[in-house]
């Protein structure tokens, strides 16, 4: 998996996070990395209270255990 992962915030104390996951054998992180702007962009329309505060692409953690 690839994570588009966003961090906003609505006010200094009020920040989240907000991730799309994609399908690594369909996407890698370049094309990630490469085609988020558009995305991100229209993430931002659809929420306009929120204010961006950084973006990356990376690869999940999932070596954290289930319970």
């Amino acid at each position: 998996m690839i994570e588009l992962l966003i961090a906003a915030c609505l006010s200094a104390s009020t920040c989240q996070d907000f991730r799309s996951l994609y399908d690594a054998r369909e996407v890698s992180l370049l094309t990630c990395m490469t085609s988020a702007q558009p995305q991100i962009a229209r993430w931002q329309a659809e929420h306009p209270l929120w204010r961006i505060q950084r973006w990356q692409c990376d690869i999940p953690d999932t070596t954290s255990a289930r319970l």
